[in-house]
């Protein structure tokens, strides 16, 4: 990916070395050991992670910790970060505009250990989280590596998961989270709330292929190579190939985010279409 030469946003909180009093830190190995259990069990592993990194927490319970001196790669990760949240910013602010409307930009909390938002106390083993509560989407940076140990790796690889979260951002904004959750507050079963979750994430993966279809015309974004990496990236987090990796059947009621298939098939949408419209997967907009 060609990002260094872009501007850098200002909507980046960091919280680094600010934990919450209890919370869990998970390596690497663990991390993904929790997500195949959750995925055998049928529970939704981002809240089995979270519910970890939340034992013994209490709300508010911030800690103060002296500053600390970041390595090279992190604060070449930061800057990385930085760029792709300004691309996102350009991109909808401009999307927005020609549909005439005002894009309301989301902050970016960069954290550690664990973390307190409007949505609870999550711990970095959650991954990369959007917090309809407060528009903020927060990313602990240790999460690039889970990509690569989920055999994900590449700047682009990371560059899809902060634009699907931004995506969540927009679907917030746009008034489809609030229906959906509505929705799935008058659902009758376990699978009719999944599969609402699933169009959800799904919806989420196309829209950081249109970002990054934008951010390509408008600065030659992409490399040769960077669009392989964001298909592996969303094939690597699809439901089936986590479940997989457990040794057990393949659940497709317990789904919560999509097949590698799926995922890979509207990021594409995205990324060939460049437009919001084809990424109605929720049938809201007819």
């Amino acid at each position: 990916m060609r990002w260094k030469r872009g501007r850098r946003s200002t909507n980046i909180e960091d919280r680094r070395g600010r934990g919450v009093k209890g919370g869990m830190k998970m390596g690497g190995g663990m991390i993904i050991v929790v997500i195949i259990i959750g995925w055998v069990t049928g529970q939704n592993p981002l809240q089995l992670l979270s519910q970890l990194g939340a034992v013994g927490t209490s709300p508010g319970s911030a800690t103060s910790a002296a500053p600390e001196q970041r390595s090279a790669e992190e604060q070449e990760q930061t800057e990385f970060v930085s760029a792709v949240v300004a691309s996102t910013e350009d991109v909808w602010n401009e999307i927005f505009k020609s549909r005439g409307q005002q894009y309301e930009e989301p902050v970016l909390v960069l954290f550690d250990n664990n973390v307190q938002s409007r949505c609870g106390v999550n711990s970095e083993a959650t991954g990369p989280f959007y917090c309809p509560g407060d528009n903020k989407v927060y990313l602990a940076l240790s999460f690039f590596r889970q990509l690569e140990h989920l055999g994900a790796p590449g700047d682009f690889a990371r560059a899809y998961v902060i634009g699907h979260e931004v995506g969540h951002h927009i679907q917030n904004i746009s008034g489809i989270e609030p229906r959906v959750r509505q929705m799935q507050r008058e659902a009758r079963s376990k699978a009719e709330v999944n599969e609402l979750s699933v169009r959800m994430e799904l919806q989420a993966d196309c829209f950081a292929g249109v970002w990054a279809y934008h951010a390509n015309r408008r600065s030659r974004m992409l490399e040769p190579g960077d669009v392989d990496e964001g298909i592996r990236a969303a094939a690597s987090i699809g439901d089936d190939r986590l479940q997989k990796r457990s040794g057990r059947a393949v659940n497709e009621e317990s789904f919560t985010h999509g097949t590698s298939e799926q995922r890979v098939q509207w990021l594409r949408r995205g990324l060939q279409s460049g437009d919001i419209d084809q990424c109605d997967t929720l049938g809201l907009t007819g």
